[in-house]
């Protein structure tokens, strides 16, 4: 496949199947993350990267998680995660202690407030998850979509350079 002049024209170029796929699915990505986090921070107070923000350092469990491995997994600077942990810290959602191995290093965990709040938040999820995407699939293509999905985000996220 040559990568020079490969369309004669625009249309042809806007109509090619790779570029409508992965419109489409940036597209279908944004709508559900518009309404997955409108629903959520409405029924329980959480926007929806503090919600993300407790799932990672939920998955982490008890040894908790460093600033940059919270970065990373969101896919944002080390500063934008400083900041979303301040917001996480001042509503008493996860706490931060210094790692015993380099107490330069400050590890992320939940507070009991965290847990609770993550735990009800995710079923609430779940169900809108349900409700509003995996519905709307054919049952019996769910598993290769579950499957495929789980695909692409492993191939984006060993591509991920290192955030700053």
């Amino acid at each position: 496949m040559t990568t020079e002049n490969e369309f004669a024209s625009a249309k042809e170029a806007a109509s090619d199947a790779r570029i409508l796929a992965f419109g489409r699915l940036l597209g279908a990505a944004n709508g559900l993350e518009y309404l997955l986090g409108k629903e959520l921070e409405e029924q329980t107070g959480l926007s929806h990267s503090l919600f993300e923000l407790l799932l990672i350092v939920g998955r982490a469990g008890a040894g908790g998680l460093s600033v940059r491995d919270i970065a990373q997994a969101k896919v944002v600077t080390s500063g934008g995660a400083t900041r979303l942990v301040h917001r996480a810290v001042e509503q008493g959602l996860v706490s931060r202690r210094a790692s015993v191995e380099d107490g330069r290093v400050q590890l992320i965990e939940l507070t009991a407030e965290g847990e609770r709040a993550v735990v009800e938040a995710a079923g609430l999820h779940a169900r809108n998850i349900e409700r509003l995407m995996l519905s709307v699939l054919p049952a019996e293509n769910r598993a290769v979509f579950e499957e495929s999905v789980k695909t692409l985000s492993k191939h984006a996220s060993g591509a991920l350079p290192v955030m700053p």
